[in-house]
């Protein structure tokens, strides 16, 4: 009995396990298994959809097994042409060591921290020589590579497909060759790359690893995948009220795979606005904590009745002259950087005392800025308040 419930966990969510006797044999013969999960740390923050991965495996730790973070620190300089129409942009490297940090915090969220070995693909390749390069390419062919359906589409559409695109999935395959995967986790899309891990284990003479993929959740639009690019996403790393106001925008019709991929139970009976209101406090307790989540729930309540909340934080409006929009927007902790900050004026999310702010080098007086709200979409507010020197 116990070994079935140890497999239903292993199992709950799963589409693809491939091969399902194999996996069901290790799983079975009590050695400790090597779970490998591939992270490209392409951006800062991980979403909810990236949580149902993870959440797969921490129920191998917990059956005891080794969760191995591989760090795409090297394959992030290609980039991952999974479900692309076009060639990714190169990260410089600050930018992959800071998205990083913010990755590895955030999946501590979900995963034992010391039951989890950290590893950098950069270890095993960065040193290839030209001819290890070359031998990892002789394990497979181009036409296994124009099988992919993202490659497919392109080559037929006369889109350019880089030669480096070409060995993205070949260094992800030697991923698991460096560690010794026994298994490797993925959600659907990363199916290709998974199957060339067992490929290339087994050319390099090791014991292919099995896979399990796990599905994509849909975005806050309810149509496509969550997606940072696609800006349908919720961060664990989002504000208590931005997690609980994006949850309450989810369309009915999808809320049973939230419940069934973030919180692994059937949707409870309930009027559509309650299940929701449940799924946003559960999310919100399980990233922010049980304090945060009576307050974003009252934030919410304020902003559905088209008032500004009373809790909203103060930022303090620099001295000195005039204050560019962008800066003020990074001072007030919406934007992180200044290009999402102009993302944000030109998307037409940037309000003062509800009027638009629609041209990117604004440059505002801070005698007219004091008392005013700045919002940043529907859930964000800050008060601004005069500078340090002229306070009473």
């Amino acid at each position: 009995m116990e070994t079935e419930r140890n497999l239903n966990s292993i199992y709950r969510n799963a589409v693809d396990v491939i091969p399902r006797e194999e996996l069901d044999r290790r799983l079975r013969s009590g050695e400790t298994l090597r779970v490998k999960l591939g992270i490209d740390p392409t951006a800062p923050d991980i979403h909810l959809g990236f949580t149902v991965v993870l959440r797969k495996l921490r129920a191998f730790q917990e059956l005891g097994h080794t969760a191995v973070l591989v760090i795409g620190d090297y394959t992030a300089r290609v980039g991952d042409p999974s479900g692309r129409s076009k060639t990714r942009p190169v990260l410089p490297p600050e930018e992959i060591q800071a998205n990083t940090r913010t990755y590895l915090d955030q999946a501590y969220l979900i995963l034992d921290r010391d039951r989890a070995e950290v590893r950098f693909n950069s270890e095993w390749l960065a040193p290839l020589t030209m001819e290890e390069v070359i031998h990892l390419t002789r394990a497979t062919t181009v036409a296994r590579l124009l099988e992919r359906d993202d490659f497919q589409k392109r080559f037929r559409a006369s889109d350019p497909i880089t030669l480096t695109e070409f060995l993205y999935p070949l260094m992800q395959a030697y991923d698991s060759v460096a560690v010794d995967a026994d298994v490797e986790l993925g959600g659907t899309d990363q199916l290709y790359n998974l199957l060339m891990g067992r490929q290339v284990m087994e050319y390099y003479g090791k014991r292919p690893q099995c896979i399990l993929t796990t599905p994509l959740l849909v975005g806050t639009d309810g149509r496509m995948k969550m997606s940072k690019s696609l800006g349908n996403y919720i961060a664990v790393a989002d504000p208590p009220e931005e997690i609980f106001g994006k949850t309450m925008s989810i369309p009915d019709e999808v809320m049973p795979d939230y419940y069934a991929l973030l919180l692994e139970e059937p949707m409870p009976a309930a009027e559509p606005v309650e299940q929701k209101r449940e799924l946003a406090r559960r999310l919100v307790r399980r990233y922010c904590g049980e304090q945060a989540v009576a307050a974003a729930e009252r934030h919410f309540n304020s902003v559905t009745r088209g008032g500004v909340p009373d809790d909203i934080p103060e930022v303090r409006i620099p001295s000195g002259g005039p204050v560019w929009i962008v800066d003020l927007l990074s001072r007030a902790g919406f934007a992180r950087t200044n290009g999402e900050a102009r993302r944000f004026i030109r998307g037409g999310a940037v309000r003062i005392d509800a009027e638009r702010i629609t041209d990117e080098e604004a440059n505002l007086a801070p005698e007219e800025l004091a008392g005013k709200v700045l919002q940043v979409g529907k859930r964000r507010y800050a008060r601004l308040v005069p500078p340090a020197e002229e306070t009473p």
